[in-house]
């Protein structure tokens, strides 16, 4: 897949997330909920970071690893979509702005 098919998913997923929001809670998550919950996500993903560098014990690092990272890059594809970046090009173009620091 590439990032405009990830996205596509990626959103799909949010809409099936606001349904079932908007059925359980009267409402889906806000943009602003999303980031929130991308900030918990990160710091789960830091807990298994620290566990694959043995500073912490999680049984079934591996997989859980796959899956927050999938997690912290579904809220980035959901952010970047809801507030209309090109993330292929924003990350290009910071890319190459780092990439120049270095020559």
């Amino acid at each position: 897949m590439n990032i405009e098919q990830l996205t596509l998913k990626a959103m799909d997923i949010r809409r099936k997330y606001s349904v079932l929001g908007t059925e359980t809670f009267g409402r889906g998550w806000s943009t602003q909920e999303i980031a929130q919950g991308f900030v918990g996500d990160v710091g789960d993903l830091t807990k298994l970071v620290m566990a694959k560098e043995g500073i912490r014990e999680i049984d079934g690092v591996d997989k859980k690893l796959e899956h927050e990272l999938s997690d912290c890059l579904w809220s980035i594809l959901v952010l970047a979509h809801e507030y209309n970046v090109d993330l292929e090009k924003a990350f290009t173009e910071t890319m190459a702005e780092l990439d120049t620091r270095f020559n």
